[in-house]
């Protein structure tokens, strides 16, 4: 027990140290003062991820055409208000692509570049509707472990680099994961529509390829910052890179299996009754192509009935 006290002071007392180089400029900031804000709001999405499809199992599920659709084009909106942001401000602001420490003044372009990044962690916030709505579709099979360990870590993560670091380098990847969500969330919202316009949407997969590049080129980007020896945290940098190949290995898995590898013909799947699968499957918020299949309940199918509307 006295290990345990010890390590618990102890990580208090790192925190506390840590909080005296934190930014000041963001101390006051909606959700900054503290990680307990951060951290209910994740634990709660774990919570929903389990005692959702409980609920849903026995119910029909939810159609929300035109919510998906106002969401999806509501997220191409903030994402690109997010990237125009960080492009105009980091421009004022004299940015360079290879090497920018964080400056911690009160100049309007480097506030201005801060408060874009702190949209961009509150967006990673508002992404885990994306996980609500396909649960309250009964889309179980796109609750994949991908799916949610991009999202959890991302808004959790994020935290952390507003807090510490809300300038600097951290303006490269936030800028690129941005406009690569404006196209993402822009496939989905036009696939909301239904098979009509679906059918025009011929480069999903490509949406894949160019995450994966995402993650290569952000590599690249942080290994030139350590190689020069650029003035930004170096254990940031190091994590950065491990956090990116594990989506290199994620992304690359679902690429694998969901084009790539041919369909077995040995007979049907075996279901899932907890809903989830272990292959990856994309990200974020969209409409499948996969039908759902009934239920069996004490070897009789649940009646068909209407899917709830919104």
């Amino acid at each position: 027990m006295e290990i345990v006290s010890y390590l618990i002071n102890d990580t208090i007392e790192l925190y506390k140290w840590s909080l005296t180089i934190a930014d000041k400029r963001v101390q006051n900031w909606p959700l900054m003062g503290s990680p307990l804000p951060t951290l209910a709001i994740s634990s709660l999405y774990l919570l929903f991820l389990w005692l959702g499809p409980k609920y849903m199992w026995n119910r029909e599920p939810f159609q929300l055409r035109k919510t998906l659709i106002t969401y999806n084009f509501s997220m191409v909106v903030l994402n690109f208000f997010i990237w125009k942001e960080l492009f105009l401000s980091t421009r004022a602001a004299g940015y360079s692509y290879l090497c920018q420490p964080v400056n911690y003044s009160d100049d309007e372009n480097e506030v201005r570049v801060a408060a874009a990044l702190w949209w961009y962690y509150v967006s990673k916030g508002v992404e885990y509707l994306d996980t609500v709505f396909f649960i309250l579709r009964k889309k179980f099979n796109q609750v994949s472990f991908l799916h949610v360990y991009h999202h959890c870590s991302m808004f959790t993560l994020w935290w952390i680099g507003i807090k510490w670091v809300a300038g600097g380098q951290s303006f490269f990847g936030a800028h690129l994961n941005a406009a690569i969500h404006v196209i993402m969330y822009l496939y989905y919202g036009l696939a909301a529509f239904g098979p009509k316009i679906q059918k025009y949407l011929w480069w999903k997969k490509y949406l894949t390829i160019i995450q994966m590049v995402q993650f290569h080129v952000t590599i690249g980007h942080t290994a030139v910052s350590l190689y020069i020896d650029c003035d930004f945290p170096h254990w940031m940098h190091w994590a950065l890179i491990g956090y990116a190949i594990t989506f290199i290995i994620l992304f690359g898995n679902f690429y694998y299996q969901t084009y790539r590898r041919q369909p077995r013909r040995d007979g049907p799947s075996k279901a899932v009754p907890s809903g989830f699968v272990n292959g990856v499957t994309t990200a974020t918020n969209g409409v499948s192509k996969m039908e759902e299949k009934p239920l069996v309940e004490s070897g009789k199918k649940r009646k068909k009935g209407r899917p709830k509307r919104e």
